[in-house]
């Protein structure tokens, strides 16, 4: 598995069609909600592309909100999702994030996945709510960084 921060229109497409395939046909997200203004080259966002065996398989985005990174628009098509690449696009954003100096990252989780960010350190921090017509929880992480010292 091959994480790349994407800096090309074509990379940006091919991670619009892993979303398309994953949220929109599989998930029944409406198209109209799962692109925003913040997909964009070199806007508010990072984002993502994940290669297993040098295909393109997984995405996600990266945004700097009241002091958090959010990690937004995770997924992986059907076929590769055993393979460990859910926790490398996770490790992946939370890496950008402290790059970029933050200290806590948060994302809207799938119920269904809220077990897989626990295992990954992250702590469920409200009740469940709608979005998109799927439900969801906020989750939270402190990240600790490089530069921290331990005692």
């Amino acid at each position: 598995m091959q994480s790349k921060v994407i800096t090309t229109e074509e990379n940006l497409q091919k991670a619009f069609a892993i979303r398309k395939e994953v949220f929109v046909h599989e998930q029944g997200v409406p198209l109209e909600e799962e692109f925003d203004s913040f997909d964009t080259l070199n806007g508010p966002c990072e984002h993502i592309l994940v290669y297993y065996d040098g295909k393109p398989v997984g995405t996600g985005r990266l945004r700097v909100m009241d002091g958090y990174g959010k990690l937004e628009r995770i997924c992986i098509l059907e076929h590769y999702r055993k393979f460990g690449i859910g926790k490398g696009i996770i490790e992946a954003l939370e890496k950008i994030a402290a790059q970029k100096g933050l200290a806590r990252v948060k994302l809207h989780g799938q119920t269904q996945a809220e077990g897989f960010y626990h295992k990954l350190g992250y702590l469920t921090s409200s009740t469940v709510f709608m979005e998109a017509g799927i439900p969801h929880v906020l989750m939270l992480k402190e990240l600790i960084t490089k530069f921290e010292e331990v005692e």
